[in-house]
């Protein structure tokens, strides 16, 4: 009658550390208020699925590798067995005697030494390696992708401001076209005029904030945060001039790419393979066995001594179809030659691999200093927009110029500011990119 109980309050106190851990993770990301790059990109990392299935891969290869004595380990077996004896249908019938029952005990260790041992544990070592790598390349791959959302969700809120902005001036527009039309200084066309400005402004700051709002829930929900919870992403998207040397970059960086190295580590792995081959194919291998085995039994003596035998044997297997070239199976001379195709193909893959990389550094480096311009130009239109909306609000202001001009200059500051957001964030993207292509931390690319 207690279980239910006690199963009830394991239940809330479970509910109870579950609320207390997303709490904990709410207020380390700030506690319902600003959530910083860092963290955000620390939250990505902890609660990536992806992430924690690759590092139970990591670990089932650091096991492995830490544990080469298993390779040589040899098989054990033990067995036992009781049997009864006794005639049916010849002299002298069934009997129930126990003379006639019998028992064996045995065990018996192989040891198998293969030429192939020594390439076997280094291909263990090579595939912790390469775990390691894909690993580490995943974590940094992943804090990008989460540094790319971040800024694009800081775009898009600085976005919101402009808008508002833009907004709040059609809405001051229009009580200054209110009163002049109730007093006859302006048609009722210009005050309709600005009426649809501001609904137009309305509409296009309320679309803003729902995708703001849809997209921000979606991040913090990938975080592992509460979607509905009071936390927005702090920062600015202030990007610096970054000069880089291509050429610089490529000889620096190409040699630590993580799919280079991936590369290299294939190669070597099939080097081994083939060494493995080769050697199961044509070297002889070398086995012993031992098997001790007791047992009693009553038949013919009738005494039941208990009596022991150990053995010992010595086997060398040469193998013969690997040194005949088109021999099939395993071990004939086609996997030899299919090992070595493979390291040669291999080989090629590397060096396709070091020309798309070649490519790809060249290509981001390139395009990296070269939108620096379009920042530059960028900032100089939303400088001409503002002082040009001034202007014009100033001649509308002494009637000198239409209302319909007052709002196109209204609609091209906003867009000018919006433009600079876009080639901002793409810079920052950019360098996301390059600090991945390189695989460098993006916060020292240029320093």
């Amino acid at each position: 009658m207690e279980r239910v109980p006690r199963l009830g309050l394991l239940c809330i106190a479970a509910l109870l550390f579950v609320l207390a851990l997303r709490a904990g993770a709410e207020e380390a990301a700030g506690g319902g208020g600003g959530l910083p790059l860092d963290r955000a990109v620390e939250l990505a990392l902890e609660q990536s699925l992806s992430l924690q299935k690759e590092f139970i891969d990591l670990k089932t290869a650091g096991v492995s590798a830490s544990n080469l004595w298993a390779e040589i380990f040899p098989s054990v077996s033990a067995g036992g067995d009781m049997s009864y004896a006794t005639p049916v249908f010849t002299d002298p019938g069934f009997q129930a005697d126990k003379d006639l029952l019998s028992y064996g005990v045995s065990l018996g260790v192989t040891f198998r030494l293969a030429p192939s041992l020594s390439s076997s544990m280094k291909l263990l070592k090579l595939a912790y390696q390469s775990q390691l790598l894909n690993y580490e390349n995943s974590r940094r791959q992943l804090g990008i992708q989460a540094a790319k959302t971040f800024f694009t969700l800081i775009a898009e809120k600085r976005n919101l401001v402009n808008l508002e902005n833009t907004e709040a001036q059609a809405g001051r527009q229009l009580e200054k076209n209110r009163v002049a039309f109730d007093n006859g200084l302006v048609s009722q066309v210009v005050f309709l005029q600005s009426s649809l400005a501001v609904e137009n402004a309305r509409l296009n700051l309320n679309i803003a904030r729902s995708l703001y709002a849809s997209h921000l829930r979606d991040f913090l929900v990938l975080l592992g945060l509460d979607g509905g919870a009071d936390i927005e992403p702090e920062g600015e998207i202030a990007p610096e001039r970054i000069d880089v040397d291509p050429g610089r970059l490529i000889d620096e960086y190409l040699v630590k790419r993580p799919d280079v190295v991936s590369q290299r580590q294939a190669i070597e792995r099939l080097e081994l393979a083939e060494r493995q081959t080769v050697l199961n194919a044509r070297a002889p291998s070398l086995s012993l066995t031992t098997r001790w085995r007791g047992g009693g039994s009553g038949t013919g003596a009738g005494t039941g001594k208990f009596t022991d035998s150990l053995s010992a044997g010595l086997s060398v297997d040469i193998p013969i179809a690997g040194w005949i070239p088109g021999t099939g199976g395993q071990g004939g001379g086609q996997a030899v030659q299919s090992a070595r195709a493979n390291v040669e193909k291999a080989k090629l893959d590397l060096k396709n691999t070091e020309n798309q990389a070649r490519a790809e550094i060249q290509s981001l480096s390139e395009n990296l200093r070269n939108s620096w311009a379009s920042i530059e130009i960028a900032r100089l239109q939303v400088g001409l927009a503002e002082r040009s909306y001034e202007l014009t609000e100033d001649g509308f202001r002494n009637g000198v110029t239409e209302s319909l001009v007052l709002e196109n200059a209204r609609n091209s500051l906003a867009e000018a500011r919006q433009q600079l957001l876009e080639v901002e964030l793409s810079y920052m993207n950019m360098i996301l990119d390059l600090a991945g292509a390189l695989n460098v931390d993006w916060q020292e690319l240029g320093k």
